[in-house]
């Protein structure tokens, strides 16, 4: 089968998906809609709800120096909605498989459910996901190191080990792709976490 760029944001987002390993986050409890974290206390009888809204961020409105930098600027907009509700699936797939495996007898289960969710997840995505473009791809890599707190390589390497880790970030290589791919909300994706924060408000 011939693999051409348009195959590598696929391959990339389903060796993240797929590798459950470790993660080392913990799900949220306790949030009605999301971002808005509650509790009840019971006083004399009477159930109080306390709400802890969700932070409120205020960035500059942004001035374009000309319009090849507004253009880049929507495109990163129109990226990033298109890849982050991936990247939050990722993370929700990994605390939901994760939590159900731990209630597994054995290893031998545990791999049959891997297999079994490989193999859905792979007929209901696949056909979306060979739409996204080289950098919307490199953009799903990061964003999913900023949902689960580690990259895509670690993900892979904990569940596939450490040779099909690099044979796979060998082969996103070739597309100047990386999983080892860290995401830096304040250097170098500072722009990308302002319109991550945008587009998850609504504001954007």
């Amino acid at each position: 089968m011939r693999l051409d760029k348009k195959h590598i944001a696929f391959f990339l987002f389903f060796l993240g998906f797929v590798s459950i390993g470790k993660a080392q986050n913990i799900p949220r409890t306790n949030i009605l809609p999301e971002g808005y974290h509650y509790a009840q206390i019971d006083r004399g009888g009477d159930t109080i709800a306390v709400v802890n809204l969700r932070e409120i961020y205020i960035f500059p409105q942004r001035q374009f120096k000309n319009r090849r930098e507004q253009a880049r600027y929507t495109k990163l907009v129109r990226d990033v909605k298109r890849t982050l509700p991936y990247a939050k699936l990722v993370y929700e797939t990994l605390i939901e498989t994760y939590e159900y495996m731990e209630t597994l007898p054995d290893d031998k289960a545990r791999q049959a459910h891997l297999k079994r969710i490989e193999k859905e997840m792979f007929a209901e995505y696949k056909p979306v996901l060979k739409k996204l473009s080289l950098s919307q791809g490199k953009l799903l890599i990061k964003l999913v190191d900023r949902e689960c707190n580690q990259t895509s390589y670690n993900l892979v390497k904990a569940f596939l080990g450490t040779f099909r880790a690099g044979f796979w970030n060998f082969f996103a290589g070739i597309f100047g792709a990386s999983l080892k791919t860290e995401y830096d909300p304040y250097g170098k994706d500072a722009l990308t976490e302002q319109v991550v924060i945008l587009v998850e408000n609504g504001l954007i």
